[in-house]
């Protein structure tokens, strides 16, 4: 406040000044005062009676000089014009403001104004109170209403997988008696070991009272197609559908994927099952796989897998598996999993440098098909581009270290669901 009434003193004395320029051009004093008591530059005011400013300077007499005191007061003058312009602005943006806000709260205040109505005509609705009690109440009953609910549909699950158990174990015993009837008439005074069909793995027979380890004839996929199997009835509880086994080296596994299509070796001694009968197999329901290890000083070891399966050959029999556990640090899923199968002939660098089929990843951690070298330890051939034999690297932190016994089987992942006879 204080600038502005300087600015408008100023401005008047500037307007008065002007007027007298005008009055007397060449006039260096235009008042009674003594020009002895003002110097150059110096002027003096005061108000009239009548309201007017009256305003008394001392100029030069020499043309060309001026007063630098009067200029640079003329200099203040335009910069708190330009000042009070901009406080001018500022204070039109806060009225606009302050305009808002109170549109906004009158706002505000009408709608408490009709809560508070609301709240206070008990006769025609209920209290806000009222309102959050009945909700809470309806929501325990819901609750209450959901956990019975569960209870119920749980209880009815547990009776459902008790029927489908009774009618599975009924068919299979059917069809067993049927197929050992047939296999009588047709051999009555032979010795037969091979179960004939109505069973799709190794847990199917163990659950209808085959115990022993043996070969054994099962249905596999949707077509049924009789397929002849290893069983191992004995390894943690039994009921394993044999896919590998490695024990002497006596079958090479240096071969073609047809070959590792369709299966190859002797069930009673080294075979790989083959890819097609472990996907049709797999692709009936949900298995474990179980890898058995031996190295050359007779320790053993294993891993186990809670999920285990391949997909069909348009896939390439990729490599579906999980759940690691086990005696011996994982050197199969982490690495493998959501491999595709090759072969040395299948342009896959990996499979030509292993001599084997695997899921192969640049190249491998395990390698289960590849050359068996008797005494464990084995060199780099001159021949070789790297690493080719019977590998778990886990096991002894090499490539280079073939073991001596390996094998893979899969195991209904219900199979400990149920109480064997």
């Amino acid at each position: 406040m204080t600038k502005i009434v300087l600015i408008a003193v100023i401005i008047c004395h500037i307007v008065q000044y002007t007027a007298a320029l005008k009055e007397h051009p060449h006039a260096h004093r235009l008042s009674s005062y003594d020009p002895e008591m003002t110097r150059c530059g110096e002027y003096n005011s005061q108000v009239l009676p009548n309201g007017k400013c009256k305003i008394v300077a001392t100029l030069p007499q020499q043309e060309g000089h001026r007063c630098p005191d009067m200029f640079r007061c003329t200099e203040e003058v335009a910069y708190w014009l330009h000042e009070n312009e901009e406080h001018k602005s500022e204070i039109l943006e806060l009225r606009e403001l302050i305009s808002e806000l109170q549109e906004e709260l009158r706002n505000h205040r009408h709608r408490l104004k009709l809560l508070e109505t609301q709240c206070s005509e008990g006769n025609h609705s209920s209290t806000v109170e009222h309102r959050v009690h009945n909700l809470e109440n309806w929501a325990g009953e819901s609750s209450a209403l959901q956990r019975i609910q569960a209870a119920f549909i749980y209880d009815l699950q547990g009776k459902l997988l008790n029927l489908s158990s009774a009618v599975d174990r009924a068919r299979r015993n059917d069809c067993l008696a049927a197929a050992e009837l047939r296999a009588q008439k047709a051999h009555p005074k032979a010795d037969v070991q091979h179960s004939q069909s109505c069973h799709s793995d190794c847990s199917s027979l163990y659950y209808n009272g085959i115990k022993r380890s043996g070969i054994y004839t099962i249905e596999t996929g949707d077509e049924g197609i009789p397929t002849e199997v290893f069983c191992d009835m004995e390894t943690d509880g039994g009921g394993w559908t044999v896919l590998q086994f490695r024990q002497d080296g006596s079958v090479n596994f240096n071969r073609t994927w047809a070959e590792y299509k369709e299966g190859f070796g002797d069930l009673n001694g080294e075979f790989w099952f083959g890819n097609e009968n472990i996907y049709r197999i797999t692709s009936q329901g949900e298995y474990s796989l179980r890898i058995d290890l031996e190295d050359w000083d007779g320790n053993h070891k294993y891993a186990l897998y809670r999920s285990f399966s391949i997909e069909d050959e348009g896939n390439y029999y990729r490599l579906n598996v999980e759940g690691f556990s086990g005696t011996i640090e994982d050197s199969f899923a982490w690495y493998h999993n959501k491999r595709s199968f090759s072969t040395p002939e299948t342009e896959n660098l990996c499979a030509e440098i292993s001599h084997g089929g695997w899921w192969y990843h640049q190249c491998f951690y395990s390698n289960l098909n590849g050359i068996y070298y008797r005494g464990g330890r084995y060199q780099k051939r001159r021949s070789a581009m790297g690493p080719d034999g019977i590998v778990w690297y886990s096991w002894r932190n090499t490539d280079y270290y073939s073991l001596r016994r390996v094998s893979m089987k899969i195991r209904s992942r219900a199979f400990q669901l149920h109480q064997y006879p």
